[in-house]
């Protein structure tokens, strides 16, 4: 049998290229059967001043901090406080009636139709390295007009409804939810590395800075000035979160009836049941159940994976955007449980697919295209994007981004930034161009209406 000493260099052996003083790296931790196991820091928490990354180095673990917002929620419910069956204006009143009920269930599942707000911001002109705070986002849901789909119809990822659901927390306990996840999660458990940043010019030790890599092996500071409360914005340590990991079998916080719920999985509107519980996605990797979720924020990466059969669990903290922490956990889980996973299964041979013909759109004339131009204007997030023509196409301009090409494609137009997929032009009964739909990614059917000059 291998020796611990043999698992730990295999381990250390998959984060080697970043293990060294001019890049940026990662921290892990590995549990087992109650304990850690294994922990160890590779590459730097910051290049400009040398500081190495330790298992304390304190990072932004961007969604792998949803958890702890549906551990907040089912905590009240069965406090009695709240039900997650509960409509959500019952305890936030202001937000809009968008004429269908959404409960706190729906936000926990992300089935609740509100729309995602980081490419909500992005289409309004915000860039992601301005400040976004709790209050920024929150002001944006309630200016929502529409939601995506009817709640329960679909599950579409909407970071904005776990902002709502830090919100309700602190409506429900009059704490803000910092005090109070530091009160109820955090301080029991002995985190002391822990909490919901909500001050961004807040001066932290230890702290990884966040990195982007560049052409030619390079790196770059991506600024992070959010404090998204709830759907992200929790900075921790892999060491804190072994201890998080370890509580779902061991239950130093939360009932059992409470770690029990978090996995339930949500049901859709026609009886579907999705893979997404309560800040958990549950899971299979080769042929064990899995339980975890992946974060993504600026150039942090985050994985936070268990496999709750074998009580073995793994989490990684990456400070640089071209990591893959999921793919570094599961190779973990490949050198510890490889007596009990199953085979990794061949890919089927490739099978060449027959060209079909395709019919392409045919080009609009610079008639047709001059139809479109002009200025147009979305209430729900107070911006104008003009649309000029430009060669044989449009484009979008908005003061702050660069030019948006839009290449036509039948009956809409497809852009080439990620915020702005595909609009459909609306015209009116005499034909004439009234506004535009933008939908695509998690925002759908965004409405833009044509000024008039």
């Amino acid at each position: 049998m291998a020796t611990h000493e043999t698992l730990e260099a295999k381990v250390d052996q998959l984060f080697v290229e970043w293990n060294r003083p001019d890049s940026p790296g990662a921290a892990v931790a590995v549990t087992r059967d109650g304990e850690v196991i294994y922990k160890q820091g590779y590459g730097m928490a910051n290049l400009e001043y040398d500081i190495p990354i330790t298992t304390s180095t304190i990072f932004d673990i961007a969604s792998v901090s949803k958890q702890f917002a549906a551990f907040a929620i089912v905590t009240l419910s069965h406090q009695d406080k709240l039900s997650i069956d509960d409509d959500i204006r019952t305890h936030l009143p202001d937000v809009p009636d968008f004429g269908h009920t959404i409960t706190i269930r729906h936000l926990l599942h992300h089935t609740s139709g509100l729309r995602d707000w980081v490419q909500s911001l992005s289409i309004a002109g915000d860039i992601m390295d301005d400040v976004i705070s709790f209050k920024h986002i929150l002001k944006m849901a309630r200016h929502q007009k529409a939601l995506n789909f009817e709640p329960g119809a679909a599950y579409l990822y909407s970071n904005t409804g776990y902002n709502l659901l830090a919100e309700i927390v602190e409506t429900v306990t009059r704490n803000s939810f910092r005090e109070w996840t530091d009160t109820h999660i955090f301080k029991p458990l002995c985190m002391t590395n822990s909490h919901f940043h909500d001050d961004y010019e807040m001066i932290l030790k230890n702290r990884a800075y966040s990195y982007q890599a560049v052409e030619n092996g390079g790196f770059k500071h991506a600024v992070n000035n959010t404090t998204a409360l709830g759907s992200s914005s929790l900075y921790s340590t892999v060491e804190d979160l072994a201890k998080w990991i370890l509580n779902f079998d061991n239950t130093r916080i939360g009932e059992q009836t409470v770690i029990e719920q978090m996995h339930e999985r949500g049901v859709l509107n026609n009886g579907e049941q999705i893979n997404y519980a309560l800040g958990l996605n549950i899971g299979e990797y080769r042929g064990l159940k899995t339980v975890g979720h992946s974060g993504s924020w600026r150039g942090f990466r985050s994985h936070l994976i268990r496999f709750p059969d074998q009580k073995f669990g793994v989490v990684i903290l990456c400070n640089l955007d071209t990591f893959n922490p999921l793919g570094l956990a599961e190779k973990v889980a490949d050198i510890y449980l490889a007596d009990v996973l199953a085979p990794v299964e061949a890919s089927e041979p490739h099978k060449a697919v027959e060209p079909t013909e395709e019919t392409k759109p045919e080009s609009l004339t610079s008639e047709q295209l001059a139809d479109f131009e002009g200025d147009y204007y979305t209430e729900e997030l107070d911006t104008t994007y003009t649309i000029c023509a430009r060669g044989d196409g449009l484009v979008a301009q908005h003061r702050r981004h660069d030019d948006i090409l839009l290449t036509y494609a039948g009956d809409n137009f497809l852009g080439d930034a990620w915020f702005f997929p595909e609009i459909h032009f609306t015209r009116d009964d005499t034909g004439r161009v009234r506004g535009f739909r933008l939908t695509g990614g998690r925002v759908r059917n965004l409405h833009f209406e044509k000024k008039t000059r």
